[in-house]
């Protein structure tokens, strides 16, 4: 099969998201990218994922070729700019994965257009602030677009200043440290998802295994003995990964 590669913006809330398009095949697998990332940043992913299907990457408000705009982040509005992208690109549904702050996007994404997603996975992000560990917490009280010279390593930068202005950066910082300051709750929205979905961290991650466990079973999963031939066994995965940081 023939790889594909396309490139283009999306137009939603008046801003031009940036879209990459890998692939063919199969039900589109749109990926978001962490905090500070890039649609680049998961290519080795993408690599993997891309034999088979078609997989698009896309970059966030402010992120890399998706300039800013006068709006603060927000996980809700993150999930409608994605709801935007799909529908922009003619999908009727779409699988979701993402990472981190995109993980929290794409959950937002689920709960708000469930009409365009067929499934969901979520990595390294949380249904609740609280489910952060408290020292993760504190590195995000913490961070200000001050800090913006010492996260700019020099392999961060090289793909930064490629696709933005070094002017950005700080600005993004500065944003992206309110958002994580904000709290946020949406157990009671995960209670009622619907569609199959997979979460995974790291055992040494950022975020508490009983925050995970709990977010599994809101989501319906991991509540009952699956049955010695797996009947009874839900849609829901949860995948641990041995010695994995965030």
């Amino acid at each position: 099969m023939r790889r594909l590669f396309a490139t283009g913006y999306a137009p939603v809330d008046g801003m031009d998201i940036y879209w990459e398009r890998h692939g063919s095949g199969g039900t589109p697998l749109v990926v978001v990218h962490g905090g500070f990332g890039l649609a680049g940043t998961l290519a080795d992913l993408i690599a993997r994922l891309v034999i088979g299907r078609e997989v698009i990457a896309l970059e966030l408000q402010a992120h890399g070729h998706t300039r800013n705009i006068d709006r603060p982040f927000g996980y809700p509005v993150f999930g409608d700019d994605i709801a935007g992208v799909i529908g922009h690109l003619g999908i009727d549904r779409a699988d979701l994965l993402g990472y981190s702050l995109g993980g929290a996007a794409c959950l937002r994404t689920a709960i708000q257009h469930s009409e365009c997603v067929r499934r969901l996975s979520v990595v390294s992000a949380l249904c609740c602030r609280d489910g952060w560990f408290p020292e993760g917490r504190e590195q995000m009280a913490s961070l200000d677009s001050r800090m913006a010279a010492q996260m700019m390593r020099p392999t961060l930068y090289a793909a930064w200043s490629a696709s933005s202005e070094r002017t950005a950066f700080p600005r993004l910082m500065g944003k992206t440290a309110d958002l994580l300051r904000a709290p946020y709750d949406w157990r009671e929205e995960v209670g009622g998802l619907r569609l199959p979905a997979l979460l995974v961290l790291g055992d040494a991650d950022s975020i508490s295994p009983a925050h995970a466990a709990e977010f599994f079973a809101l989501l319906g999963g991991g509540l009952c003995d699956a049955g010695w031939d797996g009947a009874v066994r839900t849609q829901m995965r949860l995948a641990i990964l041995a010695g994995r940081t965030h």
